[in-house]
């Protein structure tokens, strides 16, 4: 399980086509029943990358991503969010989000995300 911080964020998501990030906290009673679930989910894909971030040593990274909510996941297929989630997820419903990141045409997501941030302009 990697620890992602703002030194290895940068080569972590070029190098790698899909990661999954658990944003969480030490005091955080969901994030400590999250860990486990996120843990075990990652043994089942070793094509994908997971991280882990504690947002109180890397708070200009839980900035950058807005981070409110704790646990909260964060999908990413090429560079690209794909998906954020706050709260804890089932095993079942983060192998989902995950089956629904590699399943993502990325030309059409782009796309749908800019005709949305479009539309909201005018």
């Amino acid at each position: 399980m990697l620890i992602l911080t703002k030194e290895n964020y940068d080569k972590t998501v070029q190098e790698n086509k899909i990661v999954v990030i658990d944003f969480w906290s030490q005091w955080c009673t969901p994030c400590k029943q999250y860990g486990p679930i996120f843990e075990k989910v990652s043994g089942k894909y070793p094509d994908i990358t997971f991280a882990k971030l504690h947002t109180e040593e890397e708070t200009a990274l839980s900035d950058y991503f807005f981070i409110q909510n704790l646990p909260t996941t964060v999908l990413m297929k090429e560079k690209t969010v794909i998906f954020k989630t706050p709260g804890l997820l089932s095993e079942e419903e983060l192998i989902d989000l995950i089956e629904q990141t590699k399943a993502t045409d990325l030309d059409k997501f782009r796309a749908e995300k800019a005709a949305k941030k479009a539309a909201r302009k005018r």
